[in-house]
């Protein structure tokens, strides 16, 4: 068997349970940012020291595989594919209120950058908006998808987010706020 199947050369692939789709099909597109995502993930751990954080962020990627599996077997039986459940999303949420608990909220948007591993972590959670976007898009055609699928998106985005300003913090590096250069506050 070769990697190549010649069959995306007519613009077509196979889609799990559902036989050939266009390659463009919605159910593609979620796989292609759910994969996008978790690449960028395995970039951002080449820059990333912390064990504790490289744990969580490897973790985060096998939790990614499980979502595709999950979106794969969405039209088929419920038991027939691993699923992401309730306690995918509470875990996640556990890590977000411990480094809120410490950092707090910021009083104001900030901008991505700082270290390299927070600047990372930012292009990461950006990703996992995108990935959300597409989920969206596809739970309008696709009505049974597991809606903790999309919850634990959200959620993931949330927790890159903080994840990113604890990284700056640990080294104490501030964060930046947006400077509104052409806000006009007079009235002419």
């Amino acid at each position: 068997m070769k990697i190549y199947t010649k069959m995306g050369d007519q613009g077509k692939t196979t889609f799990f349970g559902c036989g050939m789709v266009q390659k463009n099909d919605v159910r593609i597109e979620a796989f292609g940012a759910l994969d996008e995502l978790n690449s960028v993930l395995g970039v951002t751990l080449c820059f990333i020291e912390d064990e504790k954080l490289r744990t969580t962020l490897t973790k985060i990627q096998n939790d990614l595989f499980q979502l595709g599996a999950d979106l794969a077997g969405s039209e088929l039986q419920q038991n027939s594919f691993p699923r992401i459940t309730t306690h995918h999303v509470e875990e996640m949420e556990l890590l977000i209120d411990d480094i809120e608990r410490r950092l707090g909220l910021p009083p104001k948007f900030i901008l991505p950058g700082g270290t390299a591993s927070s600047s990372f972590l930012h292009l990461c959670r950006a990703t996992a908006r995108r990935a959300e976007r597409t989920l969206v898009g596809l739970k309008n055609v696709m009505p049974q998808l597991n809606s903790e699928t999309l919850r634990y998106v959200n959620r993931l985005s949330d927790l890159l987010y903080m994840l990113a300003r604890q990284s700056n913090n640990e080294l104490e590096v501030k964060e930046q706020h947006p400077l509104y250069k052409f806000f006009d506050n007079e009235k002419k």
